[in-house]
């Protein structure tokens, strides 16, 4: 059920903001300035969908979930409780963003379904949100690296 699937993408959605910003806090090393304004304005876009995707709850006649315990059972995202290194980070984060490339293209399946077009063309911004900021951290991965 929709109503149901968007919740899990609520909960995702606000664990990886709240992880995406503890590493804005926290991240260290020569590139401390790109990687503190890359990491401010991925937790800022995630920020900004957090909302939405609680009102299409709504929209379909259901409660959206208010609570961080309730908010960490409906999120495939894991909360980090360590400081890791940056490259640790942004490979967690990677991997993160995959897993919200998956659920999203999963829900736009659903959402078409059940004829929802307006949440399917929003699923369809996160998912080129979730692909462009793999892409952003793959490439400094690899720059990393090199």
């Amino acid at each position: 059920m929709l109503t149901e699937d968007l919740k899990v993408l609520l909960g995702s959605t606000f664990v990886l903001y709240t992880k995406t910003h503890g590493f804005h806090w926290n991240i260290e090393g020569s590139n401390f300035p790109q990687y503190h304004k890359f990491l401010n304005k991925m937790y800022d876009e995630i920020y900004e969908s957090i909302d939405v995707v609680a009102e299409y709850i709504r929209t379909l006649g259901s409660y959206s979930p208010g609570s961080l315990g309730r908010m960490l059972e409906l999120s495939i995202i894991e909360e980090q409780y360590k400081i890791p290194r940056a490259d640790l980070m942004l490979e967690e984060l990677l991997a993160d963003c995959q897993k919200m490339i998956a659920l999203v293209t999963r829900l736009f399946d659903v959402a078409t379904q059940e004829k929802a077009q307006g949440i399917a063309n929003y699923l369809a911004e996160l998912q080129d949100l979730y692909s462009k900021k793999a892409w952003m951290i793959r490439a400094t991965l690899n720059k990393a690296r090199e």
